[in-house]
């Protein structure tokens, strides 16, 4: 046992090196030449109450310094919701802009999102397509940007990193960790395995040509998962799926620690669903667990100085990527987290394979074979969900 125990820890260490070196190799928020071709854009904004940030996050759509066409469709559920007036606010200061409101009232599917983005499609008058979360906000060199990959015809869709901008309290702040240092990491360590086959939604472009090609949005409308399901059917077609330099932001309201652990585990029997055997094995390189399992096994002089090192080279790991990612110094004080995250994560992959059930805006849902979702029988129905 103290012989696994070892291997493991070591091999967590070997694994936690490696998703470290695939980042570095990443021109992160490297601006290179933008396409030659300036085609017209739409942009389906899908939406659904306000906060703080609403305003700028729309507002960083609103104000992009794209030279092409660029149609704006800001999608709500209801004319009454809250975020209806912060949209008004926008258009009326931003007359200049092909931007206007749609009313999606129609349930056309168990992902309001999607069914938002399927009332949406009809209006599109662009060959080129972004998608956008609600809470993401962008640099004004965006658009540009994420198009000039589609300058090689074997590209299907462009996505984006995104980082928290926003950890207000201490569950949020390990949030942060999980997203801002290991998220991107991992899935630029599987891109050294295989080509990406799946998208991020917090910036996905595609074009009309390949979202006819799988049926349009009708064909992820009963998924959670809708943006990996997205670039999973363009990318089958044998399209490219490519990831742009150019991070954005998520500004998320402030959560406490119920909050974030349901959203986490809510992603993680999410990826579960979508990528069983990657995820099953994601846990052998949580470089915390298996280290303090080895001290536990085998409490000598030795082992303990070497599972300190070990602790202090994933933090400073850890640290190195946020620092990357947010263009900023991770707040040493907080650096205890990195830790309590590893552990934590432990937990929730094991809950992860304990049940099918996610919590989603106050409701509750059963994950399907194949990461569609069925609403549970005993709730009563309400508005739709959006992420």
């Amino acid at each position: 046992m103290r012989i696994l125990l070892a291997t493991l820890a070591l091999l967590s260490l070997v694994l936690n090196g490696w998703q470290w070196w695939a980042a570095r190799r990443f021109p992160l928020h490297r601006r290179g030449k933008t396409s030659r071709a300036l085609p017209g854009v739409t942009l389906l904004k899908p939406l659904k109450g306000r906060d703080g940030e609403t305003a700028r996050c729309l507002a960083s759509w609103l104000t992009q310094d794209y030279a092409g066409p660029l149609q704006i469709l800001f999608g709500v559920a209801s004319l009454t919701d809250p975020v209806c007036e912060v949209v008004r606010g926008l258009l009326a200061a931003h007359p200049e802009r092909d931007a206007r409101l749609v009313n999606c009232d129609q349930a056309l599917g168990i992902n309001a999102k999607v069914s938002t983005l399927i009332q949406l499609e009809p209006q599109v008058q662009h060959p080129v397509l972004i998608v956008s979360d609600a809470d993401v906000r962008v640099p004004a060199d965006l658009v540009a940007n994420v198009l000039a990959p589609f300058d090689d015809a074997s590209v299907g869709l462009v996505h984006c990193f995104y980082r928290l901008a926003n950890p207000r309290t201490s569950a949020m702040r390990w949030e942060a960790v999980a997203i801002n240092a290991d998220f991107w990491s991992q899935v630029l360590q599987g891109q050294t395995l295989w080509p990406l086959d799946y998208a991020m939604g917090a910036v996905m472009a595609t074009t009309r040509r390949h979202m006819d090609g799988i049926g349009g949005f009708a064909a992820i409308k009963d998924y959670l998962a809708d943006d990996y399901q997205l670039g999973h059917l363009i990318a089958q077609r044998g399209a490219k799926i490519v990831l742009s330099p150019v991070v954005v932001e998520c500004c998320s309201t402030p959560m406490g620690w119920t909050q974030v652990w349901e959203h986490q585990l809510r992603w993680a029997r999410t990826i579960r669903a979508c990528k069983p055997w990657p995820y099953a094995f994601s846990l052998l390189s949580n470089a915390t667990l298996w280290p303090l399992l080895w001290l536990a096994a085998w409490p000598v002089p030795a082992v303990a100085l070497t599972v300190i090192l070990m602790a202090i080279l994933r933090l400073a790991t850890a640290l190195d990527l946020q620092r990357r990612l947010t263009c900023s110094a991770a707040p040493i004080r907080f650096g205890w987290l990195v830790w309590i995250k590893d552990l934590a994560q432990a937990g929730l992959w094991t809950m992860s394979f304990m049940g099918k059930e996610v919590e989603w805006r106050g409701e509750r849902y059963r994950i399907q074979p194949g990461g569609t979702l069925r609403k549970k029988a005993d709730q009563p129905s309400s508005d739709h969900p959006l992420r």
